[in-house]
């Protein structure tokens, strides 16, 4: 474990101006307009200065409404309702949001800037530190994160996973006395999610700051904080609050069995999931449903005009009905821009995608070219940020929508609604949900319109283990009934699970990322911690099966 860092007295700390922030609540709670349960609920709790705090509980269980709430943005909704207090250094939170940095889940929600340097720069410039010092922190800043791009690199052309390295960068850049980081590693490439905590430990040592991060793997940090908190969720007749707080150490060893049925991710511990009952043979061209060749991916605008460099070329692509295809590789290397060229959402920029039947089934070899009705119904897609999706104002409507466009009846949306641990929240405002609730309500509506391919860009982003392990068995079903399902992931036990092969872009250098494709059929090696595996080998520019 890391060590606590000195606070509020004389040393490197005290020396960059920076003072930890001391958090009190007592009797806490928040609800949300028009929710029938409190988001969090009966909370007492005290951080010292400096400490670092790794905060746990299941999805939903209200880690990002205290995220929110301490960084003093949760009171723009004034139809909500808060009990008790939640203080920093002693005062109300409205009052000390200078004191604090927040990472939110969304890392789209975050960019300010067109440059990435003047985004970097914004946080630190909105705090009036000198214009000498910001520019000294900006490129130390993107450096620590591993985000290794010039200054006016253009914010819009980053993938997710570039976007949370930024994030971050700005909230190192500010110094703040309190670092809350929601979910900081979701959407990264392993080698990036050694990177951002690498850069918090580095810029806690440094700073002396506090911190509180949410996050689904343990393991990730265990060696950065000192004490774990884990929140419980409000139940009919239970009170909520702190259900466990402690050292790490301690905490895992006295109560692993709770924690894992809790849905925290335990070290060593995988949570069970539906098995494949088969798998469809390689020779799958009397399956075949989209095939692609020489594809190469953009989403550079103009490009028929002026062509660009692609994002990535890939030599080969099979997408068959009952089998999966995981897509991974560093962030940065074109995997989203891939699975909306694959979903008929963008062009592509050079060699051919076609749909055979029985995917196009008369409405033509060309997904782009399909009108909305048609393609819903044939390639289902979860986006990167699940709030891209959303077009109405309740969690149930959202499952209404697709069925209700096709003109099918509402069958299926109830059973849809308790599989993904979606029910309790059926009447609310989708965007009020918690990070995880919104990406299985994304993943939900596309299943209700029954499509045969399903393009899912991190799918498991946010999720505890229960969820995980219900999405994954939902997901295997699925496949097994002929369901054909591309994921773009970083969670190697979630590829594992669903088997089939893997696709691998690598680092773009000057030009299209080189692929490599794998097969990987056969039962998920358990013992791999899925949020620090290993980087894949990368081929040059071919693709190869083994």
């Amino acid at each position: 474990m890391g060590a606590t860092a000195p606070a509020g007295g004389p040393g490197r700390a005290a020396g960059l101006g920076v003072a930890p922030a001391r958090i009190s609540a007592k009797g806490w709670g928040w609800q949300h307009s028009g929710r029938a349960a409190k988001a969090v609920h009966d909370l007492d709790l005290e951080i010292a200065p400096g400490e670092r705090v790794l905060l746990l509980g299941p999805s939903g269980a209200g880690k990002s409404t205290l995220l929110h709430a301490l960084a003093g943005v949760l009171g723009v909704d004034e139809d909500a309702d808060e009990f008790g207090s939640l203080l920093i250094d002693g005062a109300p939170v409205a009052e000390s949001r200078g004191r604090t940095g927040l990472m939110q889940q969304d890392p789209d929600s975050q960019v300010v800037l067109s440059r990435i340097g003047d985004d970097v720069a914004f946080g630190a410039e909105n705090l009036a530190v000198p214009r000498e010092e910001i520019w000294r922190r900006v490129p130390a800043a993107l450096e620590a994160v591993g985000l290794r791009l010039p200054l006016d690199h253009p914010s819009s052309a980053l993938s997710g996973g570039q976007k949370q390295r930024l994030g971050l960068a700005g909230m190192l850049a500010m110094r703040p006395g309190l670092l809350l980081l929601d979910e900081p590693t979701a959407n990264l490439d392993p080698a990036g999610v050694v990177d951002v905590r690498d850069a918090v430990r580095n810029s806690l040592d440094e700073t002396g700051a506090t911190l509180v991060v949410v996050e689904h793997r343990v393991s990730v940090w265990l060696d950065v904080v000192d004490r774990i908190v884990v929140l419980a969720p409000e139940a009919a007749g239970e009170p909520g609050g702190v259900l466990l707080d402690g050292p790490p150490a301690a905490v895992l060893a006295q109560a692993a069995g709770m924690l894992s049925a809790a849905g925290v991710w335990v070290p060593g511990h995988v949570p069970a999931v539906r098995p494949r009952t088969g798998f469809p043979p390689h020779d799958d061209s009397t399956d075949l449903l989209l095939a692609a060749e020489s594809l190469a991916v953009s989403r550079a605008k103009g490009r028929r005009r002026h062509p660009a460099v692609p994002a990535a070329v890939v030599p080969s692509v099979r997408i068959s009905a009952g089998r999966a295809l995981s897509v991974t590789g560093p962030n940065g290397a074109g995997k989203s821009t891939l699975a909306l060229t694959l979903a008929g959402l963008l062009p592509a920029a050079g060699g051919r995608l076609e749909a055979l039947e029985p995917l196009a089934r008369g409405a033509g070899s060309a997904p782009l070219k399909w009108r909305g009705r048609e393609l819903i119904s044939r390639i289902g897609t979860v986006f990167q940020e699940p709030e891209h999706q959303f077009v109405t104002g309740s969690v149930r409507e959202e499952l209404l929508f697709a069925p209700r466009l096709l003109g099918h009846g509402e069958d299926g949306v109830d059973g849809l609604l308790e599989r993904l641990r979606l029910a309790h929240v059926a009447g609310a405002n989708p965007f009020t949900l918690s990070g995880g609730e919104k990406r299985r309500l994304s993943v939900a509506t596309v299943l209700a319109a029954s499509p045969q391919v399903l393009v899912l860009d991190e799918p498991t982003f946010g999720q505890d283990a229960n969820t995980w392990a219900e999405l994954a068995s939902l997901l295997t079903e699925l496949l097994d009934a002929g369901t054909a399902v591309v994921s773009v992931t970083h969670d190697a036990t979630f590829s594992q699970v669903l088997g089939g092969d893997r696709l691998v872009l690598g680092a773009p250098a000057g030009g299209a990322a080189p692929v490599e494709a794998r097969d990987h059929d056969g039962p998920a090696d358990r013992s791999a911690d899925p949020a620090v595996a290993a980087p894949p080998a990368r081929a040059a520019g071919k693709a190869v099966r083994r």
